[in-house]
């Protein structure tokens, strides 16, 4: 168990490493190409991120068929946009305070509104069809509906593409070019790329021993995929918005965390559908339950004061710990 847990904290290194690199050339790329913050954002960042707890699901449902694998797959799922909703924003907001209370900023959030918005609608609109919809529905209707999920990702990809927002600020210097190799886009991918395969390196180290410890606690696998997988796949997306607002570029903070639950409401879960035969029990359910609700309540803090908005993001924490103690009361 002490070696599993050891291999554990490896792949949480491997992933907060990987994540500086990702960051550091998503700026830097954002930059060059003369891509808007909404879009670097809301759309390459937060795809780049969502790649490990995307392929993982894939992973668990194909090459381990049994329903272990079945219940990891969908518990990581539903635990991206529950981790996203209730983690990562409560996150954004008390680095935002905390970082004030040093006085290593201001306590505004300078957020594109207009963007956050559209984000959490997407959101709302594509997870509350596959919570409450599919479960419902007769199984000639699941293929269709995966492919509106797909083609819902696509008009929001198009939509953020098109919508006005500002400039990239100038980025940071590439890492891999401190060496004396001279920056440019092709150095930019490289590293864009390597940092992709040292996260998913790392997402599945820290995966593959959630099975053993899985069976060696005692609690479902479905369970402890949803709680404990997201804490590495999505770690990525958490890191990288706080060193964004540590460094005032808060509408890619925001919209790293809000682009990435778009994603995983739409692409994930239509590979759920399709691979699995997407029974949620009471528990899972109710993580989409709290995720769309904590969800909702981002989506009415982004008409606030933007002094008030760390603060009301900082409350979705309470949906966390709910769900926690809502695991501990069942087992």
């Amino acid at each position: 168990m002490f070696i599993d847990i050891l291999t554990l904290a490896f792949g949480l290194l491997l992933i907060l490493f990987a994540a500086e690199l990702f960051t550091n050339s998503v700026e830097f790329i954002g930059d060059k190409l003369d891509l808007s913050k909404n879009f670097t954002g809301s759309v390459l960042a937060a795809v780049g991120t969502a790649l490990p707890e995307s392929i993982l699901p894939v992973i668990a449902i194909l090459f381990f068929s049994n329903k272990a694998g079945h219940e990891i797959g969908i518990g990581a799922i539903l635990g991206a946009p529950f981790m996203l909703s209730t983690l990562a924003f409560p996150l954004i907001g008390l680095t935002v305070i905390v970082a004030y209370l040093l006085k290593k900023r201001d306590l505004e959030l300078n957020i594109e509104e207009i963007g956050l918005r559209r984000d959490i609608v997407f959101f709302l609109f594509g997870y509350s069809i596959a919570l409450f919809l599919i479960p419902f529905e007769a199984d000639i209707l699941k293929p269709i509906t995966a492919v509106f999920l797909l083609i819902l990702y696509v008009i929001y990809v198009i939509l953020t593409l098109r919508s006005e927002s500002a400039e990239m600020e100038e980025a940071h210097n590439l890492y891999l070019a401190k060496g004396g190799i001279k920056e440019n886009l092709t150095v930019a991918f490289i590293q864009l790329f390597s940092s992709l395969i040292i996260m998913i390196m790392g997402a599945h180290i820290f995966v593959d021993g959630i099975g053993k410890l899985s069976s060696i606690i005692g609690i479902s696998p479905l369970i402890f995929s949803l709680l404990l997988a997201p804490i590495a796949t999505e770690l990525p997306e958490k890191v990288n918005s706080v060193l964004w607002v540590l460094r005032g570029k808060d509408t890619l903070a925001v919209g790293n965390v809000s682009g990435a639950m778009v994603f995983q409401s739409t692409i994930p879960v239509s590979i759920g559908i399709l691979l699995t035969d997407w029974n949620l029990d009471k528990l899972a359910l109710a993580s989409g339950v709290l995720a769309i609700i904590s969800g909702f309540l981002i989506l009415i803090i982004s008409y606030f004061n933007k002094r008030f908005i760390p603060f009301g993001f900082s409350i979705g924490i309470i949906f966390y710990i709910f769900y926690i103690v809502l695991v501990i009361n069942s087992v």
